[in-house]
């Protein structure tokens, strides 16, 4: 069959598109309802009203420990004319919980009794009707209305359900969704467990991620097995699916419009196409259509451009149908640490970390690639840019939907600046040590990170700036980028630079002179960055000039890019730390040891979270972690080396 390339329909935007999609299948209720257990009911939808079968409680019962009475008996009781009780006689012991003897009506509390002796009781003070007493019906009163349909039933619904007699209930059948994963590379995780990875191998995430949404949203699924990039194969699933007890259908990959992207041609053959393609970013080439009155979607390969396009329209959708909504993300209004530009045209979707700095939030960027997962993953929140702008200005505030709560981003210490491997390990250290407070790190070089406190937009700055006129870092430059700013240095580790290699090193490189052969391929980090500068400071020294090294402009921002460039071939060598080398296996050619610092605003330096930070970097088993990684020293880790 020959293959050959979509054409997106008229893209719309992503309210016109909702509105397709709302018009094509309307939003109300329309899952048939079934009767489960109570007890099994958890996160369901009531179909109909939940109505009291019993009375709770179904008797009076004693509030307290002590002596069931006729309140009657104690009227006129006082310090000076005691009434005597006789228990078994006008008088009845009881504890919380039991059943009220006949003719009683309140319980004296067993402290305010002066016990005689076991046939004797005083009390010096009367008790009222139905004191301490839970009388019948107190809490759920039979045949009242527990729950109206479209309720959704919680943990603590269970409890009220069971104590008013309900012990079974009707709820709206839950949508079962089937997920198609569609791609020549694609492999199942028990695959790559059982064989490992090969180049050009992809391991199917998408199909795991959408499922589990989709459970969040109310809905079950079954994963199809994967499928190669075959129209008649692809075309006979969805059919036999759609004969199915399916409610939706999700095929991911193949929504775009390469010449193997065939969700749009399946959907055209089976049924109709309402929509390809909406103004947003990630998740443009999102479809969806009708198949046999079934919703059909082609979500896009791309795990975040998969995310968005499932929870702007086929998760929505899934919530629909059971009457259900989700509540809106908190949202506060922040401001970029940097300028962010947009595409005219297209509303976008940029994850941003968010730390509060000087009673505002900063929001950092971070990197935009729709096949990174952990754009997601470590975000604080997403800042929708309109499509009619092309970006939001530097210090700006714009709103932002969180990720996570405000209470969390408050505890967060924002680091910008250098990146160093260390800080992940400190990451993961500190909310070992205090389970409160966490770091969120930007890589923009050291001095992006004197810039950055230079502009209030971080906690601390991490820098190995080396001054070239005495080899000592950072303090010539704070003194000359921050000469107003009162400050703390603190040694963080002593680190080894030098260029990684392959393993085995096969093209022989011993040094910067050998980076000089024209065929050998040079990966750079950025300019600004603390690695740039030395790589600039050693070859001035070696009288290389920049045009001499292929790939001088070639640049990465943090070590571990640099080290994965080499990795995969893309580049020969690459000045970065041992500990990138190390981690992924490759040869590292030592050219310095160099003072990685953390730079921190005197405003910062006490408050608790920043000393909770300097503790934990103090401690031995942070520097045992660090150590571990190789390429590491931590003889002056924790130091204050410079404060003024």
């Amino acid at each position: 069959m020959t293959s050959k390339r979509n054409v997106y329909l008229e893209m719309k935007s992503i309210n016109e598109a909702r509105e397709i999609l709302f018009d094509r299948f309307p939003s109300q209720p329309s899952m048939p309802l079934e009767t489960v257990a109570a007890v099994d009911a958890v996160g369901r939808i009531l179909g109909e009203p939940a109505m009291a079968a019993l009375s709770s409680p179904n008797f009076h019962a004693s509030a307290m420990d002590g002596i069931a009475v006729d309140a009657a008996t104690t009227f006129g009781a006082s310090e000076e004319t005691p009434v005597v009780l006789k228990p078994g006689t006008n008088a009845f012991w009881v504890n919380t919980g039991h059943m009220m003897p006949p003719d009683t009506n309140a319980v004296i509390m067993i402290e305010h009794l002066n016990i005689i002796d076991d046939h004797t009781v005083e009390i010096e003070a009367p008790v009222f009707p139905w004191q301490n007493v839970r009388k019948m019906g107190e809490d759920i009163v039979a045949t009242e209305l527990l729950f109206p349909r479209g309720h959704t039933i919680t943990p603590y619904s269970i409890g009220a359900l069971i104590s008013g007699g309900v012990f079974e209930v009707t709820v709206r059948k839950q949508p079962k969704v089937l997920i198609i994963p569609t791609g020549n590379e694609l492999r199942q995780v028990e695959e790559i467990q059982a064989n490992g990875m090969k180049p050009g191998e992809v391991i199917d995430s998408n199909s795991h991620v959408l499922g589990a949404l989709c459970q969040e949203r109310g809905a079950t699924y079954v994963r199809h097995p994967l499928l190669k990039d075959n129209l008649k194969t692809m075309t006979a699933a969805v059919k036999e699916a759609t004969a199915a007890d399916y409610d939706m259908i999700l095929i991911i990959g193949g929504s775009s419009a390469g010449s193997e992207d065939f969700a749009k041609p399946i959907i055209s053959a089976l049924g109709e196409v309402y929509l390809h393609g909406v103004t947003m970013m990630p998740g443009k080439p999102v479809m969806f259509g009708k198949i046999e009155g079934i919703p059909v979607f082609g979500i896009p390969g791309y795990p975040v451009s998969a995310i968005v396009a499932f929870e702007q329209f086929a998760g929505p959708l899934l919530l629909a149908m059971q009457g259900l909504y989700k509540p809106e993300r908190e949202t506060a209004m922040v401001a970029p640490g940097r300028k962010m530009t947009s595409k005219l045209g297209q509303e976008e979707f940029v994850r941003v970390k968010i730390g509060s700095v000087d009673k505002g939030l900063i929001a950092s960027q971070l990197p935009r690639g729709s096949g990174s997962i952990t754009t997601l993953t470590e975000a604080d929140g997403i800042i929708r840019i309109p499509a009619n702008t092309e970006g939001i200005t530097e210090g700006k505030a714009v709103e932002a939907e969180l990720l996570r709560p405000l209470s969390a981003i408050e505890q967060t210490v924002v680091i910008t600046g250098s990146h160093d491997n260390t800080l992940d390990l400190l990451a993961d250290q500190i909310r070992r040590g205090s389970g409160t407070v966490s770091i969120s790190s930007s890589h923009v070089g050291s001095m992006g990170g004197l810039m950055a406190i230079k502009k209030g937009a971080c906690h601390m700055a991490g820098s190995h700036l080396l001054d070239p006129e005495d080899g000592s870092y950072n303090i010539s430059y704070i003194k000359r980028y921050l000469p107003n700013e009162s400050l703390w240095v603190v040694n963080l580790v002593m680190r080894e630079q030098g260029l990684i290699v392959p393993k085995a090193n096969p093209r022989g490189i011993q040094g910067l002179d050998d980076l000089k052969q024209g065929d050998l391929s040079f990966i750079n980090r950025q300019p600004g960055s603390g690695t740039r500068i030395l790589m600039d400071y050693k070859m001035e020294s070696l009288g290389i000039k920049p045009h001499e090294i292929q790939g001088y402009a070639n640049e990465e921002y943090t070590h571990m890019s640099v080290a994965v460039a080499v990795l995969s071939g893309r580049a020969d060598a690459g000045l970065g730390i041992h500990a990138a080398a190390r981690a992924l296996d490759l040869d590292f050619i030592p050219i310095v040891t160099e003072e990685y610092d953390l730079i921190i605003p005197d405003r910062f330096f006490h408050t608790e979270k920043i000393q909770t930070l300097i503790q934990t970097i103090k401690t031995e088993d942070f520097k045992a972690r660090v150590q571990a990684l190789g390429g590491y020293g931590t003889e002056k880790t924790g130091e204050i080396l410079f404060n003024c």
